[in-house]
């Protein structure tokens, strides 16, 4: 089974999957969604932490030295960020960070994510605006998105014929551009939260 959900409180995503293991869904894999296998209903205790790897020998032994703790690594890879584990049954401590500091961490780190990430698009967005492939004027001008000859002269169904065809080219002409500085803003409101969220941990 695969289920769909977005989070940057890493504290409601750990409850939120707790509770899918009580209904005997358990978490396999993150890469397109979340994946779950179906089994025995279980209290698990579950927590996530947010780091990335260059090396895959530095991922091993993160994940080896969690298990050596008595925790279980069940979800995430190298370059994933989100690392899952599930408390080993009867070993382990009661949170896989020690103090405030290392566990607002998870929050910095994800947060500097969503800043690099806006940042990457800013290139892209300031290269098609002084490239002239953005032309904003076509907001309030629509129909210069039209490039069939004689269009807006035709009449009947020879315009609407005409019209109907090409709109799909004008609109994505006219406002694909935009997924970049939506993207940005997104970026921009996610690294927010994560901040806030960090402050939030770190003051706690």
């Amino acid at each position: 089974m695969r289920r769909f959900k977005h989070f940057i409180d890493f504290d409601k995503e750990e409850k939120w999957l707790e509770r899918m293991a009580e209904q005997g869904y358990h978490l396999e894999d993150t890469a397109f969604g979340y994946k779950f296998r179906q089994g025995k209903p279980e209290q698990a205790v579950i927590k996530i932490d947010y780091r990335k790897f260059r090396k895959q020998e530095d991922f091993v032994d993160y994940c080896t030295l969690f298990e050596d703790s008595g925790w279980q690594h069940i979800a995430g890879k190298k370059n994933s960020g989100a690392q899952y584990f599930k408390r080993t049954e009867g070993k382990g401590e009661e949170d896989i960070f020690s103090d405030k500091k290392s566990k607002a961490g998870k929050y910095k780190r994800l947060s500097e994510k969503f800043m690099e990430l806006a940042i990457c698009y800013l290139p892209i967005l300031a290269a098609l605006t002084t490239t002239g492939v953005i032309d904003i004027s076509v907001l309030f001008h629509p129909w210069e998105l039209y490039y069939t000859p004689g269009l807006w002269e035709k009449t009947g169904l020879s315009f609407w014929a005409a019209f109907l065809f090409e709109t799909p080219f004008a609109f994505f002409r006219g406002v694909a551009w935009l997924f970049f500085p939506v993207m940005i803003i997104c970026y921009c409101w996610f690294w927010f939260k994560a901040h806030r969220l960090y402050e939030k941990n770190i003051n706690a």
